[in-house]
């Protein structure tokens, strides 16, 4: 399996830095991009992925299926990252003001598969039970 899957708890420090799980670490390492992530929370990608989802932005505007604004937010907001040594990544303060993180505080990284996400732990589970219903059926 090459996607990144499972949910770990972490806890930024002090520094908005956050430890990335073991087994998503050799496919982020040594730089990845962080990136406004759906339903507020913070998407962390590879720079394969980076490349593609800036040419499917592209070219979603192009065919007028998103707007320029969708384009720039993304863009201005995409920052590269390196992993230290410890495996931590830095959060940029915009990404996390929008994600709704604070230095200090917990967080919950989950797989996505061609992505990590890091999400503030009460919107995470909110997420996962309203899909966790639709797979169950609970939707019909």
């Amino acid at each position: 399996m090459e996607g990144f899957v499972g949910r770990y708890e972490r806890q930024l420090d002090p520094k908005g830095r956050v430890a990335l799980p073991a087994t998503f670490r050799n496919r982020l390492e040594p730089r990845c991009y962080l990136v406004l992530g759906q339903d507020k929370c913070i998407s962390v990608v590879t720079v394969a992925v980076s490349l593609a989802w800036a040419t499917e932005m592209t070219q979603a505007v192009k065919r007028g299926e998103k707007t320029r604004a969708e384009l720039r937010a993304m863009a201005a907001n995409m920052v590269e990252v390196q992993v230290d040594g410890q495996g931590r990544i830095t959060l940029d303060e915009n990404l996390r003001q929008f994600a709704g993180l604070s230095a200090g505080s917990k967080v919950v990284v989950s797989g996505a598969f061609d992505s990590v996400e890091i999400w503030e732990p009460t919107r995470f589970a909110r997420m996962l039970a309203a899909g966790e219903g639709v797979i169950a059926g609970d939707d019909a």
